[in-house]
């Protein structure tokens, strides 16, 4: 190449490598890696500069110095995976960092139960997720699953033994149906402890010990056909006769508690119990007569039409006194003939009132 073409054409044609394509990346190694390439094409061309002459005599070295310093700007500009399959053997690559390589063990549970095989499935990563972050576990999750746990409802059970609930069938009942489901989410924390909580228009669901008296009393060691309840508020009492009793009917004079237990029920899927909205000192009459009949509030006598659909040899088990709380006593009304019924006060105990009609 002549001097006067080497000035016009400064490059020669093994000088023409392809400009690499743009890196997708971060911005700041984007900018560094073409801060690069550009010194080294302004490298490349400085002696082209200096003079005419000195550019036709060092055409050779510079063909040769060329090609390299643009597989080494192209080396910086790939990514890791493209530059250690294509770049000279004396390119060295960087070790990994150290949070990667740490991310290779095995990830430990993040709560007590989890299997470590069940969190090795994740993806290992060098920065953990929120959930793996956070050491202390979910409060609230933590508190639900304590309170639907067997464990708990056991406890409760023991407990009830240790009062004198002896039969099996009560026992066993009170220890599936979920009472935590049947109360305000605020008092779910309360569900198990030994306590008559409210539930909305100046109702309460009743003690767990009052529930497991009653139903021990209605059974007597019997096998129950028909059962029906006065008063079904939440529905939990429903749902524990609704294991004992071969069919359960159950009666609420408040429209929104009658809607709200059939909410509570639903989940459950419980098939032997017949909900009716309608007034509670009436009956059913319809379907007596009934094995057993429990009231779950408390007037000053019990209903004339109660005693007329209890069956022969039937229980009925009620509180009956004031009113207002005072002196009322737990009730066992037995059926011993067409027109004869035998009456034996029990426990003192504490009830809403029994009231006529529906709101």
């Amino acid at each position: 190449m002549t001097s006067e073409r080497a000035k016009r054409f400064p490059l020669g044609l093994e000088d023409l490598v392809r400009e690499p394509r743009r890196p997708e990346g971060r911005p700041g190694e984007i900018r560094a890696a073409a801060l690069a390439a550009s010194a080294a094409l302004n490298a490349r061309q400085q002696p082209a500069k200096k003079s005419p002459a000195a550019a036709g005599g060092k055409a050779q070295a510079k063909s040769q110095a060329k090609p390299q310093a643009a597989v080494q700007a192209r080396a910086q500009v790939q990514s890791p995976v493209q530059a250690k399959s294509q770049a000279p053997s004396q390119l060295v690559i960087a070790p990994k960092p150290q949070a990667a390589a740490s991310a290779k063990a095995p990830l430990k549970p993040a709560m007590p139960g989890l299997s470590t095989r069940a969190a090795s499935h994740s993806a290992p990563s060098a920065k953990p997720r929120a959930s793996e972050r956070t050491a202390a576990p979910n409060v609230a999750l933590n508190g639900a699953l304590a309170l639907t746990s067997e464990r708990v409802r056991e406890r409760m059970v023991e407990r009830l033994r240790a009062n004198g609930v002896t039969d099996q069938r009560v026992l066993n009942a009170m220890s599936v149906v979920p009472r935590h489901m049947f109360v305000d989410p605020g008092l779910a924390a309360q569900a198990y402890e030994d306590a008559a909580l409210p539930i909305g228009h100046h109702q309460t669901i009743s003690k767990p010990s009052v529930v497991a008296r009653m139903i021990e009393l209605a059974a007597a060691g019997r096998a129950l056909n028909t059962v029906l309840e006065i008063g079904t508020g939440c529905g939990y009492q429903a749902a524990v006769l609704s294991q004992v009793a071969r069919e359960v009917y159950s009666i609420e004079r408040i429209r929104p508690l009658s809607e709200r237990a059939k909410t509570n029920l639903r989940p459950l899927r419980i098939p032997n119990i017949r909900l009716h909205y309608g007034d509670g000192r009436l009956g059913l009459p319809a379907a007596a007569p009934f094995d057993a009949i429990l009231i779950a509030a408390a007037g000053l006598d019990v209903p004339p039409a109660l005693l007329e659909q209890l069956a022969i040899g039937g229980r009925l088990v009620a509180p009956v006194g004031s009113q207002e709380g005072q002196n009322q006593v737990l009730t066992l009304v037995e059926r011993t003939g067409p027109a004869q019924w035998r009456e034996s006060r029990l426990d003192r105990v504490f009830f809403v009132p029994l009231k006529s009609g529906v709101i």
